[in-house]
C-alpha cells in the first residue's frame, strides 16, 4: 500500500466516531481512512452495503483471493482519502484489542499467503484462499443466510484459471458479440419476409394459413423484446432464485453458480453480465426452439427481439450496479428498486429492466418509507 504523503490529516479514533455519528461513512484500510460518504450517496447499492462496514478495516474485503480486480479496487479507494488514523499511546490505532488472528497474517509476512485462523473460518464459513464453488455445498441449512450477506471482495469460483476465466466477463462483451448477431439474423430474416412467401399454420392447414408480410417485421422484434422480459422474470425468480435443499450438495453448487455468487458479491463488476461461453448455451436453445414452433423466417425474427432484449437488459443490470444515474430518472427509481431487492427483499422484485411482470405476477418490493440507520 502506498505511505500516506507528508502533510496527510491525521484523526484519533474519538474523530473518527463523531464522523460515523454524523452519518458519515468512513471506512479504513490499516490506518489510512477514507470517506466514502459522497459514494453512498449517489449510489443506493453502496450506501446499503458500505453503511455495515463503515468505521470498519476493509483491508481483508479488498485482498481477498488472487484477483485481478483488488488492485483496480484499490486504485479506486484511493481518490476517497483523507487521513491517518492516530495511535493511541499504547501504540494502537483503536480503542479496542486487536482482531483475532492479526498477530498470525502479521507473521505471514508481506510475500506470504497467511491461512485463516479458526476464529474467521467460524465467523465467514468459508476459506477465502480457496476457491469457493466447492465450499458452499457443504454449508447445508446455512447457506441460504450465508449467501445473503454481501462482501465486498472479489469470488474465486474455479482451481482451474482457464474455468476460472471463462466464468467471468467484461461488461462490453456483450454489445460486442450479440448485436452484430442479432443485426445478421434481423437482416438476412427481414429479407426472406420480403419475398412473401412467408405463411403461418402451414404446418397444420394449407387452406387457412396465414400470409407474414414484410410489414409485420418491426412488430415481431418487439414481440421478441417483450418475450424477454418474461422470460428474464422467470428465469430470475424461478431458476436463479430457487431455494436448493439443504441436504443437497450440488444442488447448493448450481445454486451459488448461477446466481448465489452475485448476491454475495453484488460488486464484482466481472460478475454482472452473463459471461459468453455458457450465454451461448442458452441462445443456440433458444434458437432452435423458435425455429421448432414457428415458421423460419417468423422464429428468427422474434428471436432477433429476444437477443435484443437480452443485450438491453445486460447492460441495464450493469449499470444499476455502477451507474449514476439522475434522481428521479427511471434508471434511478430501477436502481433503488433493485437494491431493495439484493439487501432487503430478495424473495420478490425479479424484474429488471421494468417492473412489469412483478405487477402481474404480485412480486412487487412493498414500498417503505427509508429510516436513516447509524
Amino acid at each position: 500500500m502506498a505511505p500516506a504523503p507528508p502533510l496527510a490529516a491525521s484523526f484519533s479514533p474519538a474523530d473518527l466516531q463523531k464522523r460515523l455519528a454524523t452519518g458519515d461513512c468512513w471506512v479504513r484500510c490499516g490506518t489510512r481512512l477514507y470517506d466514502l460518504s459522497d459514494f453512498v450517496r449517489h449510489h443506493p447499492g453502496g450506501e446499503q452495503l458500505l453503511r455495515m462496514r463503515a468505521g470498519q478495516d476493509i483491508s481483508a474485503d479488498l485482498d481477498g483471493p488472487p484477483h485481478r480486480h483488488s488492485a483496480n479496487a484499490r486504485r479506486w479507494l484511493e481518490q476517497y482519502y483523507v487521513g491517518e488514523l492516530r495511535r493511541d499511546p499504547q501504540g494502537s490505532a483503536e480503542n479496542e484489542a486487536p482482531a483475532p488472528c492479526s498477530a498470525e497474517k502479521q507473521k505471514a509476512g508481506p510475500n506470504m499467503e497467511a491461512k485463516p485462523c479458526e476464529a474467521e473460518w467460524e465467523q465467514d464459513l468459508v476459506d477465502w484462499q480457496k476457491p469457493l464453488l466447492w465450499q458452499v455445498g457443504y454449508l447445508g441449512e446455512k447457506y441460504e443466510e450465508w449467501v445473503h450477506q454481501p462482501v465486498l471482495r472479489p469470488i474465486r469460483l474455479f482451481h482451474s484459471d482457464l474455468f476460472e476465466a471463462l466464468s467471468k466477463a467484461v461488461w462490453y462483451s456483450v454489445p460486442i458479440i450479440w448485436v452484430p448477431l442479432m443485426l445478421y439474423l434481423s437482416w438476412s430474416y427481414y429479407r426472406i419476409l420480403a419475398q412473401g412467401n412467408v405463411r403461418l399454420f402451414t404446418s397444420f392447414t394449407t387452406e387457412y394459413s396465414v400470409p407474414v408480410p414484410k410489414s409485420v417485421f418491426p412488430g415481431l422484434i418487439l414481440l421478441g423484446m417483450l418475450s424477454w422480459t418474461i422470460l428474464e422474470y422467470l428465469i430470475h425468480r424461478f431458476l436463479f432464485h430457487m431455494k436448493p435443499p439443504s441436504d443437497s450438495y450440488y444442488l447448493i453448487m448450481l445454486h451459488f453458480m448461477l446466481h448465489g455468487l452475485h448476491h454475495k458479491a453484488p460488486f464484482d463488476s466481472s460478475r454482472l453480465v452473463f459471461p459468453p461461453a455458457p450465454a451461448s448455451l442458452m441462445i443456440a436453445f433458444f434458437y432452435l426452439l423458435m425455429h421448432l414452433v414457428l415458421p423460419e423466417a417468423v422464429g428468427g425474427t422474434v428471436f432477433s427481439g429476444g437477443l435484443l432484449g437480452y443485450v438491453i437488459y445486460d447492460m441495464i443490470h450493469y449499470y444499476l450496479h455502477f451507474g449514476s444515474p439522475h434522481k428521479g430518472s427511471l434508471l434511478y427509481n430501477l436502481k433503488a428498486y433493485h437494491v431493495k431487492h439484493h439487501f432487503s427483499h430478495q424473495k420478490s422484485g425479479f424484474g429488471i429492466t421494468s417492473k412489469l411482470w412483478d405487477y402481474f405476477f404480485h412480486t412487487l418490493v412493498p414500498e417503505e418509507p427509508y429510516l436513516k440507520t447509524q
